[in-house]
């Protein structure tokens, strides 16, 4: 393989996809690297200037410009970032998240067109090719977080979801079946009936293999939902998938117009009430129990979705 050979495929890919003339392709006023930002402010609700700069490998002086247009569109809003007062955090407005959505629509659409024309016997050999370029090209190097993706569950999922559950809680806190037969019960009630336009269930996949999950269901109260189920496998913590996987949850269960959205967890799992913490759930009841074999102490949070910023 020479040099020519990779800039020849590199012109052809960029023209299939029409990356030179992405604002056209569409229909909406932003480039492909406009997007690009617009998508990682979408999915990593607690970002900041710095780490967009070094997650995109952009120019401080051309990510300032496109965040000033943004600013001037209405999509974002810049504070001071509580991590470190230096730094400004970025997120984005309900205009802003509306504005992600319909982008992620329309490349969802333009993608969708193009494998249609790809026959379904070579389709296979499409995703092995593609995967084969990005494992050769990427030398060794981990994962990151832009080679994350939420979807919807494909058939299997639901089950994956069970056994995963059972597997980790297993292995990491020694839970016995009773936990997987909760588990099996939630996700069996999902799969049997659940309301689409009010309950949504996330698989976070990295490398076409599914690595985290988290549901979003009904709760027995009034415009109350219920975040559950969230989990991440061990060799893919790190990425910020818990932190995208909540704050998809907080995002489809505002947009949808509940008014809380609650969850039952346990003091032992204390990296997700860290998530839970930084999206703004509140603490409201602490009990002891003895569950899946072991002594532990439930907590109930909760998160006022009208009185939290988006």
């Amino acid at each position: 393989m020479t040099v020519q050979d990779i800039r020849t495929f590199n012109r052809f890919y960029t023209n299939v996809i029409g990356a030179l003339d992405y604002s056209r392709q569409l229909y909406a006023p932003y480039t492909l690297t406009e997007s690009r930002v617009l998508y990682e402010l979408a999915h990593s609700p607690h970002t900041d200037a710095a780490d967009l700069r070094t997650e995109l490998s952009l120019d401080a002086g051309y990510l300032s410009r496109i965040l000033n247009k943004f600013e001037e569109d209405g999509l974002i809003e810049r504070t001071q970032s509580k991590r470190d007062p230096r730094r400004r955090h970025v997120a984005l407005t309900p205009r802003g998240r509306e504005t992600a959505a319909l982008l992620a629509e329309r490349a969802n659409e333009s993608v969708g067109a193009l494998l249609a024309t790809v026959p379904s016997a070579d389709r296979p050999r499409l995703a092995e090719a593609l995967r084969t370029v990005r494992e050769i090209l990427s030398d060794g190097r981990a994962p990151r977080r832009e080679n994350v993706v939420l979807r919807e569950p494909a058939p299997g999922d639901l089950g994956w979801i069970v056994q995963r559950n059972a597997a980790v809680y297993t292995a990491e806190y020694g839970w016995n079946t009773d936990y997987e037969g909760l588990v099996a019960r939630i996700v069996a009630d999902f799969a049997e009936d659940h309301d689409p336009h009010l309950e949504r269930v996330w698989i976070a996949e990295l490398d076409r293999r599914p690595v985290g999950c988290v549901m979003c269901v009904r709760d027995d109260a009034p415009a109350t939902a219920r975040l559950r189920l969230l989990l991440v496998e061990p060799e893919a913590r790190g990425l910020g998938i818990g932190d995208r996987l909540v704050g998809a949850v907080v995002d489809f269960a505002r947009g949808v117009g509940y008014r809380d959205l609650v969850l039952w967890t346990n003091d032992v799992l204390t990296a997700a009430r860290r998530i839970y913490q930084r999206h703004g759930f509140v603490l409201v009841a602490e009990k002891a129990h003895r569950s899946f074999g072991k002594d532990l102490t439930g907590q109930d949070w909760r998160l006022d979705l009208h009185g939290t910023p988006g």
